[in-house]
């Protein structure tokens, strides 16, 4: 069985962060969008990755583009280890989703 060196795993490929970023993106849209978290009527349906897509179109969920653009950033230089995101009541803080 060949050994392997320890070495610290990190997208290299230029332009690989970004596009696992832009999906994590998507994936949060998506999340918002199916338990109803922002109304229906907040996303527009978009075609990405061969599916439709909902995207927000509101301006209070402008976070999502903050935070994909840092986590393309982080990605890229490996500092990123996982991305968790959290659902909270705003009435109690209580976590509904992680």
């Amino acid at each position: 069985m060949a050994s392997r060196t320890a070495s610290k795993d990190i997208i290299a490929l230029r332009g690989s962060a970004a596009i696992v970023s832009e999906f994590f993106g998507y994936a949060a849209n998506s999340i918002l969008y199916n338990r109803a978290v922002y109304p229906g009527e907040s996303f527009a349906k978009v075609k990405k990755y061969g599916l439709t897509m909902p995207l927000t179109q509101d301006e209070w969920v402008n976070f999502i583009t903050s935070a994909t653009s840092k986590n393309s950033e982080w990605l890229g230089a490996g500092k990123l280890q996982g991305i968790v995101m959290v659902i909270m009541s705003k009435a109690t803080s209580e976590v509904i989703e992680r």
